[in-house]
């Protein structure tokens, strides 16, 4: 379970409605009064970097949001991406050790012209370990994942966004069940084919990892499905 807010925390949080004047003016509003907010990064570190606020109430996880909430957030993600163009990153980092500055549940959208992974295989790596499944679009434990629970999300016969991250929303109160709550990252990979990455914070990354680029995962993918699964 989650600590519960400090009266700090809720005090001094940007994000919470009511306190719009305390971040860059908007760029996109759903809802009204507003369900979902994006504005300017305060502090970019590319050249357009914009925050999608998942709610107006001070939720502090992905796994507590609803899904109409979820379908608010995917929503975003489409209209910025449609609006600006380009290339764009949309990436979600939960708690401090995966790069979470603040605990307000939220996103972020960076627009980067980083090259596309390659996954054209990606129906068959879901298939051997799949968790979850929502209008053909499944989540699996990847087959060779750098760590413990690390989760693709992909299309195998559906090709929602806001089903990927109703996945990824259902995959966190998982990991939650299974090993507490922990930090995690996910990012979209717009393809082809796209798909949710989703790295559970679990392990630390040591010299073998980070000098030779050799990972080494604790946790079988098998394990780590069936647990999931359960």
């Amino acid at each position: 379970m989650l600590e519960p807010p400090t009266a700090e925390e809720l005090d001094r949080c940007p994000f919470d409605a009511g306190r719009e004047d305390r971040t860059p003016p908007e760029t996109l509003l759903l809802g009204d009064p507003w369900r979902v907010r994006v504005v300017p990064n305060l502090y970019p570190a590319f050249e357009r970097q914009e925050v999608v606020i998942h709610s107006p109430e001070h939720v502090r996880s992905f796994a507590d949001l609803e899904d109409s909430q979820v379908e608010l957030v995917a929503e975003a993600w489409r209209r910025r991406m449609h609006d600006v163009g380009g290339s764009v990153l949309a990436l979600v980092n939960e708690g401090r050790l995966a790069g979470a500055s603040l605990p307000h549940s939220h996103s972020q959208l960076v627009w980067t012209e980083l090259p596309a992974e390659d996954f054209t295989q990606l129906p068959a790596l879901l298939e051997p370990h799949a968790v979850l499944e929502r209008n053909g679009v499944v989540a699996a434990v990847h087959p060779v994942g750098a760590g413990p629970y690390e989760c693709l999300i992909g299309p195998a016969r559906g090709d929602a966004l806001e089903d990927a991250l109703a996945l990824l929303r259902d995959l966190v109160r998982r990991l939650h069940e299974a090993e507490g709550v922990r930090p995690w990252n996910a990012w979209l990979h717009t393809g082809p084919p796209w798909h949710l990455h989703v790295v559970p914070r679990l392990t630390a990354f040591a010299g073998v990892e980070l000098g030779a680029g050799v990972y080494v995962n604790v946790l079988p993918p098998e394990e780590a499905a069936e647990r999931l699964r359960g």
